[in-house]
């Protein structure tokens, strides 16, 4: 770890970030409060640069945010920015004050002291890629939108549910284009007795829609239909129309969002290709096939059961450099996936980790769920589980152990998945 001459923290805040500069010996030089935009933030780096009268990479800065325009301005002026997690700030705090006090200045004044006594506690961070900034909003974006499109199938059930439940067992996927047109033109059990056999066929196979007939789906909506108030059909119909307005947009930007997620992820490994073919040109020895380079990553994550699009992105994106590292460990923290152990005295037990990425620890959840449908071993293992009496997610995160374990073993190898090593393996297991 870098001995800096000076450690700087910062509490950021959406107005103004406070910022406390503390020597080597811990003594309290100076501290300001400058207002966020872009000159605050040069002002800043200035006076950092004029109080310190030292190089850029003689300061350590200590800020609780791993990214953002105060992160980048710091690190762009040369200065070696380093994350905390807040409960570890927490931690810190009740050194200087016993009793809870908590400000901004203080709160400054401790990210500058933790750096000091402390640096192997904190992550320093690296510059980010262009594309995995474009990554992380993109996969964001496609999570918020998959949320929403969520919420508008879910609108949509509920009042199909009021007055046309039978509707419902035509698609589980509401979200799906032949679904709303369908809808549009049987919008009652009233109308699916009048309208002809032909005409839905017509729209299935406009649709291409070949896993139901047009007389499958008639026998469906034409069952008896429930007793309902007198308004009831007209307002829920009026709420599933606006419903499914806003389910076309939402599945318009989702659609337009993956393929962007897409391209982006195609120019990551491109990016990383070039980087690693001019090292190799700078170093005077090419790559061999026992060191996996870095734009094999991508093709190697794509390989593993459950790891789709969003996964993928979400995975790159917000932990790229732990899996650039193969750090298994970190892994299994950010993801929640590490139990934790609580052993004092007589007591000792295991619990879930509560400390965790959030969106990693979807990423993971979702990862494990679908490995569970699609791999063989993944099924095996999260079935003698739930045999052992673990419950649904306890279960998925012993998966999703799993399958970090095996994502930083091919990445050290340089290999693809392959299921029938695995199932080679679990033989062999059970014979021996």
């Amino acid at each position: 770890m870098d001995h800096y001459h000076y450690t700087i923290g910062i509490d950021w805040g959406s107005t103004n970030h406070q910022i406390s500069l503390i020597d080597a010996q811990g003594k309290l030089c100076g501290e300001r409060s400058f207002p966020h935009g872009g000159q605050g933030l040069r002002d800043s780096t200035q006076w950092i640069k004029t109080a310190t009268n030292s190089e850029p990479h003689q300061i350590g800065i200590a800020i609780e945010v791993p990214h953002g325009p105060v992160v980048e301005t710091m690190m762009e002026s040369g200065f070696k920015v380093h994350a905390i997690n807040p409960k570890q700030l927490d931690r810190f705090r009740d050194r200087l004050s016993p009793a809870g006090a908590k400000d901004d200045r203080r709160d400054a004044r401790v990210l500058g002291d933790a750096l000091r006594t402390d640096p192997q506690a904190l992550h320093q961070l690296n510059p980010t890629s262009p594309q995995i900034i474009v990554l992380r909003d993109l996969s964001r974006t496609a999570e918020d939108l998959t949320s929403s499109k969520t919420q508008f199938t879910n609108k949509i059930k509920q009042h199909l549910w009021r007055y046309f439940p039978q509707f419902l067992e035509l698609e589980p996927d509401l979200s799906k284009s032949w679904i709303r047109e369908l809808w549009e033109r049987i919008s009652t059990p009233e109308k699916a007795q009048r309208i002809r056999v032909g005409t839905v066929a017509k729209l299935l196979a406009r649709h291409k829609i070949r896993k139901i007939s047009a007389e499958q789906i008639l026998k469906i909506l034409r069952q008896p239909a429930v007793t309902v108030a007198e308004g009831t059909v007209e307002g829920a119909m009026g709420a599933i129309k606006t419903a499914f307005k806003q389910l076309a947009v939402t599945m318009e930007e989702l659609n337009a969002t993956l393929l962007q997620l897409d391209e982006t992820t195609e120019k990551l490994a491109a990016s990383l290709q070039a980087n690693d073919q001019a090292s190799s040109l700078k170093e005077g020895s090419p790559a061999t096939d026992q060191t996996p380079a870095l734009n094999q990553d991508i093709a190697i994550l794509r390989s593993i059961p459950g790891v789709g699009r969003i996964v993928l992105g979400i995975l790159l994106a917000e932990a790229f450099h732990r899996f650039e590292k193969r750090d298994r460990a970190a892994l299994r923290c950010l993801t929640g996936i590490a139990p934790v152990t609580r052993s004092s005295g007589k007591q000792h037990f295991v619990v879930r980790r509560m400390a965790a990425h959030p969106r990693l620890r979807d990423a993971m959840y979702h990862w494990a769920r679908v490995a569970v449908q699609r791999d063989p071993v993944s099924k095996r293992k999260y079935a003698a589980l739930r045999q052992r009496g673990h419950q649904h997610a306890r279960a998925l995160r012993s998966v999703a152990d799993r399958l970090i374990s095996v994502a930083c073993a091919m990445l050290q190898n340089g290999s693809l998945y392959d299921p029938s090593l695995e199932q080679a393996t679990s033989s062999n297991r059970s014979n021996g």
